[in-house]
C-alpha cells in the first residue's frame, strides 16, 4: 500500500503539471471561487430548458480557455480540428498526449464529443454536470440533482466513483453553476460527434474515492474571502 500510494502522489504531481494545473486554478478562481451551491443555472439555457447559443458560445469559451484541449484534443485548441475533443487517440498501453500513468494504473482522456457509442453522447446533460462540479465517473452515476457532498446523503453515492486524477475536476468543481451548465451545452450540444474510440482507463478498487479527500484536494466549498491567508489590499 505504501508503494502504491508513493506512486500514486509522484503520478498525480506529474499528471497535474502536464495539464498546466496551475493556470487551470487560476482561471477557475475568476470565474468563480466559492462555486453555487444550487442545480440550477441562471437565465434561459441548461439546466431549466434546451441549450442555447449564448451558453454554448460561452462554454466554447470557457472549453478553450481553462486547458481541456491540453489533454483531451491533442494539445491543440483548434476547433476546426478533425478531432476536436476526441480524447487520447492511440492503443491500450500506448502513450501520448492524453494519456497518463498514475501509479501503476493507466488512465486516458475521455472522448468529449457526443457520440451516442464512444463519447460522452451517451450520458445526460446532469451526468456530465455532475462530473464537472463533483468528479463523479458518469458512467457509475445515475442521472440525479445531488445537494450534498456526503456520501449517502442527498443522492451523492454511497460509493462513489470518480474521475481519475488527470481530470482536474477539483478546480472546475469552484466554477459558478452558470459556467459549469455552458460547459456542458457546449461540449453536448456545441460540437460535432467523433467516433473515436478511447481504452478504458484503470482504477484502484474504491475508483480513487480516498484520493479526495479535502486534506489532499481541498475544501469543496472555498471560505469567504477574505480566508485566512487572504488580504484586500488596493
Amino acid at each position: 500500500m505504501e508503494n502504491f500510494q508513493a506512486h500514486y502522489a509522484h503520478g498525480y504531481r506529474g499528471a497535474l503539471a502536464l495539464i498546466g494545473g496551475a493556470s487551470v486554478l487560476l482561471i477557475a478562481a475568476a470565474w468563480g471561487c466559492g462555486s453555487s451551491s444550487s442545480n440550477s443555472g441562471s437565465g434561459g439555457g441548461l439546466p431549466n430548458s434546451k441549450a442555447n447559443l449564448t451558453q454554448v458560445e460561452h462554454g466554447r469559451y470557457l472549453v478553450t480557455t481553462i486547458g481541456c484541449a491540453d489533454c483531451h484534443a491533442s494539445g491543440v485548441d483548434d476547433p476546426s480540428s478533425a478531432t476536436w475533443l476526441a480524447g487520447y487517440i492511440g492503443p491500450a498501453g500506448g502513450s501520448g498526449t492524453g494519456a497518463f500513468n498514475i501509479g501503476p494504473f493507466h488512465t486516458y482522456a475521455k472522448n468529449l464529443t457526443p457520440d451516442m457509442n464512444n463519447g460522452i453522447g451517451m450520458h445526460t446533460d446532469r451526468q456530465i454536470y455532475n462530473a464537472l462540479r463533483y468528479g463523479l465517473a458518469p458512467d457509475s452515476t445515475p442521472d440525479v440533482v445531488i445537494t450534498s457532498t456526503t456520501p449517502g446523503v442527498g443522492n451523492f453515492p454511497a460509493a462513489p466513483v470518480y474521475l481519475a486524477p488527470p481530470m482536474p475536476w477539483t478546480s472546475f468543481r469552484h466554477l459558478t453553476d452558470a459556467d459549469i451548465w455552458s460547459i456542458v451545452a457546449y461540449l453536448k450540444h456545441g460540437i460535432k460527434a467523433n467516433a473515436n474510440s478511447v481504452p478504458d482507463s484503470q482504477s484502484p478498487p474504491g475508483g480513487w474515492a480516498s484520493s479526495y479527500t479535502s486534506a489532499k484536494v481541498g475544501p469543496d466549498q472555498l471560505a469567504a474571502y477574505p480566508a485566512t491567508n487572504e488580504q484586500f489590499a488596493p
